[in-house]
């Protein structure tokens, strides 16, 4: 026997919208960077349109919490910025230049915010039954884009690993997948 469904609550609705976008904010701005850092390498332009994909997606959330009459807290998106900002002090095996880890961990960072937007379309997908504010066909839309997106990162990032992390290499690059 099933559990009988209690409606969701729009609080924990709230939370949920607004953390992801806590996480597009942050992902958009190093989908930016790292495309900008990238800019002349044979990835570039691979990297320039994922980077305005996420920033699409972005608009797509704010647009869906709209809908949703979700309230944006923007606390949340300033700590998004902040992460991504804080996340660049990370140390890189370089002093002052940027390392071809850089690009390994920012490709990896990327991913991640990738595979975490593409279950939140799928999450509201299975929420669309429920609630005609959502429009199964952009979700689904949503969904397969994160898809190709992911697909277009892992084979960015392994190709940044493979360079990065081959036998014989004595000396770091510069940068992996570009300048």
């Amino acid at each position: 026997m099933s559990e009988p469904r209690t409606p969701t609550s729009p609080r924990m609705l709230g939370i949920y919208l607004n953390d992801h976008l806590a996480g597009a904010t942050a992902g958009t701005q190093l989908a930016r960077r790292t495309a900008r850092e990238h800019r002349e390498s044979p990835f570039g332009g691979d990297l320039e349109d994922v980077a305005a994909q996420i920033m699409e997606d972005r608009a797509a959330l704010l647009t869906v919490m709209a809908d949703l009459e979700v309230p944006v807290r923007r606390y949340k998106v300033y700590g998004g910025w902040l992460g991504e900002k804080t996340g660049r002090l990370k140390p890189n095996g370089r002093l002052r230049r940027r390392s071809g880890l850089s690009t390994v961990l920012e490709l990896e960072s990327l991913r991640i915010g990738v595979e975490g937007k593409a279950l939140l379309w799928h999450a509201l997908l299975t929420a669309a039954d429920e609630d005609p504010r959502l429009d199964p066909d952009r979700l689904t839309e949503l969904l397969n884009r994160a898809r190709r997106q992911r697909a277009t990162l892992q084979s960015l990032h392994d190709a940044a690993a493979a360079t990065m992390f081959s036998p014989g290499r004595t000396e770091p690059r510069e940068a992996v997948v570009g300048t």
